[in-house]
């Protein structure tokens, strides 16, 4: 069975658009995805990115495009989107928390119900209190992950996959490889597609 990785973070909305299309990849290809958290904003300071709302904060006509993109791909895919008014969200709880549920258990529920809660029902994620409360409504033993995200080798396995993909050539997410080689974006997800299934 052929495999991708998926680099994703939770505060990316094209991480989200990306996650809810690869369930159709998989089925149609045979082929698993392999999801490994990193924290975008480390991967910035790594690589001297920065986000599109920064980059090209001076360049209207870009940002007008990149949201004309997205709501592309939504129609495209028919896919439950809304913009998070509380965005950007620091997303460093949600992806020590989620690394502690892939080293621990209930990774993929965990994953499924803050997408949803960033993307779909949109909460301010970046608050303990809210996000804790949401998760728990959701049927996850959220504060117990909460616990267990402060612990040192959480930290350190989340801060190790952000190096390791920042040496392996990412900038950005959502990144993917397939076979050693690195796709970048959603609008990619057709090429990582097609690898797959060669």
């Amino acid at each position: 069975m052929a495999h991708a990785e998926f680099l994703f973070d939770f505060g990316s909305p094209n991480a989200y658009l990306a996650h809810k299309v690869i369930p159709g990849i998989e089925a149609r290809t045979g082929a698993s995805f392999r999801y490994v958290p990193i924290l975008l904003g480390g991967l910035f300071k790594r690589t001297g990115n920065q986000s599109p709302i920064f980059a090209f904060a001076n360049i209207p006509a870009k940002m007008a495009y990149e949201h004309l993109e997205i709501q592309r791909f939504i129609a495209r895919h028919d896919l439950p989107f809304v913009m998070n008014p509380h965005f950007p969200i620091n997303t460093l709880m949600l992806m020590r928390m989620v690394t502690a549920a892939a080293m621990d258990g209930g990774f993929k529920p965990f994953v499924d119900a803050v997408f949803r809660l960033m993307w779909e029902a949109p909460k301010k994620m970046d608050d303990p209190a809210i996000a804790i409360a949401a998760l728990e409504e959701a049927g996850l033993d959220a504060s117990a992950l909460h616990q267990r995200s402060q612990d040192a080798d959480v930290k350190a396995k989340l801060l190790a996959s952000t190096e390791d993909a920042a040496a392996r050539g990412a900038f950005g997410i959502p990144t993917f490889f397939v076979n050693g080689q690195m796709y970048f974006g959603k609008d990619r997800l057709r090429e990582v597609e097609e690898a797959l299934a060669g």
